[in-house]
């Protein structure tokens, strides 16, 4: 399987931040010594955001005219950000994984979603732009710690999208309580553990109308592992293995964005266990 990855996507942080550069760097340094291809992404261009986002609201990214409590205007960020993007698109494209930051489900067509009080470490949704690109049939499936309010808000009534959601809750963004329309939300309490979430994901994937899928997009956060401090589900590293194979077994072609996971002794092994029987699959 094509791992997305660029050095560049480290440069940019703050010394206080749990989205830092730590997690993907050991992430990239426990996949690079497995078989993995690694390729470099370009940026999404101005009509690949377009897509997805308002003009108004790319330009406040382009010049940081914009305040966020958890995704500041850092130097460069709408070039990071680009970046990150485009490497969604590259995954999108190579049937791969995007190893890249910023991450991107929380982020609406203009910023905030759905009345979250942050943009939670995100600029554009990368997956969303990702799917818009493909321009086919698509399923969603959001398995991030967090629901993803962005990739909702983008998608809702859309006839060529199914979107499925698991993630914890009462908790941020403080969406995704309810099913809405093609947007399928499973709620979940923070102790929900492997059992009752794979049984969880088996039922969201029977109750969605597969007939016309014709890619399955995932929105590949890791925060619902048992030693993640912000958004556990108590999931083992196991449990990311059988959740590549139940999306596997889907025999469609499948792409994956990471989002969220900040452990990063667990990130890197995560992924891994959710590519090796996803890779197998397909």
């Amino acid at each position: 399987m094509k791992i997305v990855f660029s050095r560049r996507c480290l440069e940019y942080y703050e010394p206080w931040h749990p989205e830092s550069p730590v997690r993907v760097r050991e992430a990239y340094n426990f996949l690079k010594d497995k078989a993995y291809e690694f390729i470099e992404p370009t940026p999404a261009s101005y009509e690949d955001l377009l897509r997805v986002h308002t003009a108004s609201y790319i330009e406040r990214v382009r010049t940081g005219n914009f305040y966020d409590a958890d995704s500041p205007p850092y130097e460069n960020i709408y070039e990071y950000a680009c970046l990150s993007a485009g490497g969604a698109i590259l995954a999108a494209r190579v049937n791969g994984f995007s190893l890249m930051r910023p991450p991107g489900h929380h982020a609406g067509r203009s910023g905030r979603s759905l009345g979250a009080s942050s943009l939670g470490f995100c600029y554009f949704n990368n997956l969303a732009v990702a799917v818009r690109s493909l321009d086919k049939p698509s399923l969603i499936l959001d398995i991030d710690g967090h629901h993803g309010n962005g990739t909702q808000e983008i998608f809702l009534g859309d006839e060529k999208v199914r979107y499925i959601s698991l993630h914890r809750s009462p908790h941020y963004p403080g969406t995704g309580l309810r099913s809405e329309a093609n947007c399928l939300n499973f709620p979940l309490r923070w102790n929900t553990g492997d059992e009752l979430y794979l049984k969880t994901l088996e039922k969201a994937l029977d109750q969605t109308d597969m007939k016309h899928v014709e890619v399955v997009a995932v929105s590949a956060g890791f925060d619902a592992h048992g030693n993640d401090p912000l958004a556990s589900l108590g999931l083992s590293t196991e449990c990311y293995r059988e959740i590549g194979r139940k999306i596997g077994s889907l025999n469609l072609p499948t792409f994956a964005t990471l989002e969220g996971g900040y452990n990063p002794k667990d990130l890197g092994r995560n992924v891994h266990e959710f590519l090796q029987e996803l890779e197998e699959k397909l």
